[in-house]
């Protein structure tokens, strides 16, 4: 079986009927945790460092990762689009060390996530902004303005295939949205909605096109809701006919990223270091909430070191300039902003460095005995 199903385009199509999925988490209470699932490796390191940028000290909470350690995605409750205590996912994987992850939803509707979210090559969620860190098997990591993209290919009964394409993947839809999305088993059994056409495809076939009345999703594949305008997308599929996809890794200039063998990956934002030096064009990158322009709140982010080690770490009451200005000071190669202020969370070596304010969606967990299946 192939390593992921939505596959690049260098690597060309694969049927979509090959579809696996893997997550979960759990729940602790804040602070102190209960380290019996705690590795005691040495080779994990935390430690406060006091940096000053533009005439002020900042006290900056760190976890120093070597490069291999393993590193995977914790979903609330195993799911896209739930929350629960972050010190939950540490226990239920078996981390080591973890940071909050990317963007969501926390102010009302569905607690979706909007960066890119990547779990054992699968990807099981699509953004379209911002920046995004990724880990291969052997522990590389990348950091590129990821722009993730799956279209495909349905050949029916008679005449040529058709294209299609996803808008999003595993997340629900605001109202008459115009927009196709996907939804994988790290959704649920369910899509979790009512509402557009409902296309459901397994072992690279379609076995079923309705109105969608919160459809099951099934364990060998997929769905496909067709949203608003996008319904007419729905006409292209027939009961039994082929379907085929492929997924392009690129950059926001358009050019192709080698993103193939990534296993591992959040998107958040907006990039804070590179090669070594302050690049932060937050706008650029699609952000226009003043919490990232120019306000000043607790931060977390994760840095690239030199060496191909990761530093994880987080920031009481910084702008995003001078959060890059620490980083960049802490020795970091690349570096980016992940989700903060009340989700600023970090944990390394058996101890909460800090706690979260708020449940969470996602995070990013590395260990070397971790639970990929809790």
């Amino acid at each position: 079986m192939s390593r992921s199903w939505f596959k690049s385009k260098r690597i060309s199509r694969v049927g979509i009927g090959m579809l696996v999925v893997v997550m979960t988490l759990s729940f602790v209470l804040p602070g102190y945790m209960n380290t019996s699932y705690a590795s005691s490796s040495a080779t994990i390191r935390n430690e406060v460092k006091k940096v000053t940028v533009s005439g002020r000290s900042f006290t900056v909470q760190t976890t120093s990762i070597p490069k291999g350690v393993p590193s995977t995605v914790g979903l609330a409750k195993g799911k896209v689009g739930l929350t629960q205590d972050f010190n939950a996912i540490v226990k239920a994987y078996r981390g080591e060390a973890a940071i909050s992850g990317a963007f969501f939803e926390a102010y009302g509707g569905p607690p979706d996530p909007y960066g890119n979210l990547i779990v054992d090559g699968k990807i099981v969620h699509m953004g379209h902004y911002g920046t995004t860190i990724g880990f291969k098997s052997d522990g590389t990591a990348l950091m590129d303005r990821l722009r993730l993209s799956i279209k495909g290919t349905v050949s029916r009964s008679v005449g040529s295939p058709l294209s299609w394409y996803a808008t999003f993947v595993n997340r629900t839809p605001s109202t008459n949205a115009n927009v196709s999305i996907l939804y994988t088993e790290n959704r649920g059994s369910y899509v979790g909605f009512k509402g557009g056409i409902a296309v459901v495809i397994e072992n690279g076939k379609v076995t079923k096109k309705v109105p969608n009345d919160n459809v099951m999703i099934p364990k060998k594949g997929y769905v496909l809701v067709c949203n608003g305008t996008e319904k007419s997308m729905a006409e292209r599929f027939e009961v039994g006919a082929d379907v085929e996809m492929n997924v392009t890794y690129q950059d926001d200039q358009g050019q192709a990223l080698p993103w193939e063998e990534v296993i591992t990956a959040v998107g958040a934002g907006p990039r804070l270091v590179k090669d070594g030096k302050v690049a932060l064009t937050p706008t650029a990158e699609g952000f226009k909430d003043q919490k990232i322009l120019s306000s000043a709140a607790a931060r977390s982010g994760i840095a690239i070191m030199a060496d191909g080690s990761v530093m994880i770490a987080t920031i009481s009451g910084a702008t995003m300039k001078q959060w890059a200005e620490v980083m960049q000071k802490l020795g970091a190669k690349q570096a980016m902003n992940l989700d903060g202020g009340a989700s600023s969370a970090l944990y390394g070596r058996g101890k909460v460095l800090t706690s979260a304010g708020r449940l969470l969606s996602n995070t990013l967990v590395f260990g070397n005995n971790l639970n990929r299946n809790p």
